[in-house]
């Protein structure tokens, strides 16, 4: 069953922007792109930066969200994999 697009986690978008942002900058890093690519591919790696950070923002608020008790207070809870 494929999810709609709005409905997809945003955590493989943010793994795949992830992943291509990298590899934008070790092509750049090398040094041997032409001058147009070399700003085409920067431009991208902005974009995926901005979206990634974006992303993170998202995340953060979410996790802010999880942990604030009923008067809205944030109460800091230890991380725990198996706490429920």
């Amino acid at each position: 069953m494929t999810l709609p697009s709005s409905e997809k986690p945003a955590t493989i978008d943010f793994e795949q922007s992830l992943e291509e942002l990298e590899n934008i900058v070790k092509r750049l890093e090398t040094g041997e792109l032409k001058l147009d690519d070399a700003l085409s591919a920067f431009e991208t790696g902005i974009r995926l930066s901005r979206e990634c950070q974006s992303a993170l923002q998202e995340a953060e608020q979410r996790v802010k969200t999880l942990v604030e008790d009923q008067q809205g207070t944030l109460v800091e809870k230890p991380f725990t994999p198996d706490a429920e």
